[in-house]
């Protein structure tokens, strides 16, 4: 994987200085029977990340094997430029989902696209499947003993085809650091998104998911979609709490305070909660400050002390604790990492 570029750095060419890093290139391989929206997110999502002077951080190149056409469940042809020779230049590639064929039919791959993925991942790329691309990954035999996930109505053929695989079909995507997976067809801009966010920090993320038209990160899993019989409704939903919530996220907020301005009792706000976003109310609570915080720090020169109390972590250790565990580097590491220029 690349390391993250400077975001102040030179521009192309300028004499006496350094190039500008070349962007992250990703592949897209298509498959015969791709779905034509997970074809279409890697293109849209990662072409919209630019770095402080506007230039591409990624490019995207599609391929298929030989080079030649393959249906899309769009109606449209794909014709690519490229044949599975262009996946030894990439840094990421992507396995859009597929509506049938082998992996899908018999949980198998094509030998040739199998030694190719896994010669890929032996070099250290990046490989990202979404919904039901995550077949391919599995049949090439890369998510033996991994935690994985795909869409939702396809799990227990997915275990059936590959019972070594941990999967969890509750997610929206599974990052295990050079695999990553998602859920169904639009949690595919989710895990484009997160590896944005991940490669480039909360305010690239950010700026793309606007230029998307879509929320830089959802709540909860996708047990919200799997078919259930209909839960009873309540008065009245947990959304307007939510939104409360996000302006007093430096505030102590217990659940009984939570509920009380939801007119609920505590237990009935639990359960709504959980019905509408995936999560508990406390879960939902970290994750808000956590990016909260986050953000803080990319766009703020407040010290770790100031950025704890405003995010509602109370103290520096607390946040530093929770930074660590959920992206792996302290405050001021994170900081150094994706704080945005100056100036």
């Amino acid at each position: 994987m690349e390391s993250v570029p400077s975001p102040d750095g030179p521009g192309p060419g300028r004499p006496g200085q350094p190039r500008r890093p070349t962007p992250h290139r990703v592949v897209v391989l298509a498959l015969d029977g791709v779905v034509g929206l997970d074809l279409g997110t890697p293109a849209q999502v990662f072409g919209t990340a630019r770095d402080a002077d506007g230039e591409p951080l990624y490019t995207v190149t599609t391929c298929t094997v030989g080079g030649r056409p393959v249906r899309s469940t769009a109606g449209f042809r794909v014709l690519p430029d490229h044949g599975l020779e262009i996946l030894a230049d990439a840094d990421t590639i992507v396995l859009p989902g597929i509506h049938d064929g082998p992996p899908l039919v018999d949980g198998t791959v094509d030998p040739e696209i199998r030694e190719a993925l896994r010669e890929a991942h032996d070099r250290g790329v990046r490989i990202m499947s979404i919904c039901t691309g995550a077949f391919v990954l599995a049949a090439a035999g890369l998510l033996d003993d991994r935690p994985a996930t795909t869409h939702w109505a396809y799990a227990n053929r997915f275990r059936r085809f590959h019972p070594r695989v941990r999967l969890d079909p509750e997610v929206l995507f599974v990052d295990d650091g050079d695999l990553l997976s998602s859920a169904g067809v639009a949690a595919g801009l989710d895990l484009c998104l997160h590896v944005i966010r991940t490669d480039h920090g909360s305010r690239v993320a950010n700026r793309s998911a606007r230029r998307c038209v879509v929320p830089s990160w959802r709540d909860g899993g996708q047990a919200q979609y799997i078919e259930r019989p209909l839960p009873e409704v309540a008065a009245a939903g947990t959304g307007r709490t939510r939104e409360w919530i996000q302006h007093r996220l430096h505030e102590p907020l217990t659940l009984p305070r939570m509920a009380a301005h939801a007119s609920m009792s505590v237990r009935t706000f639990t359960r709504r909660f959980r019905e509408e976003t995936g999560l508990s109310p406390a879960q939902w609570l970290l994750r808000q400050r956590t990016e909260h915080a986050r953000l803080l720090l990319e766009t703020t020169d407040l010290g770790v002390d100031q950025v704890a109390r405003r995010s509602g972590f109370g103290t520096a250790a607390a946040l530093r604790q929770q930074l660590h565990q959920r992206i792996g580097v302290p405050p001021t590491a994170y900081r150094r990492t994706f704080r945005a220029p100056s100036g």
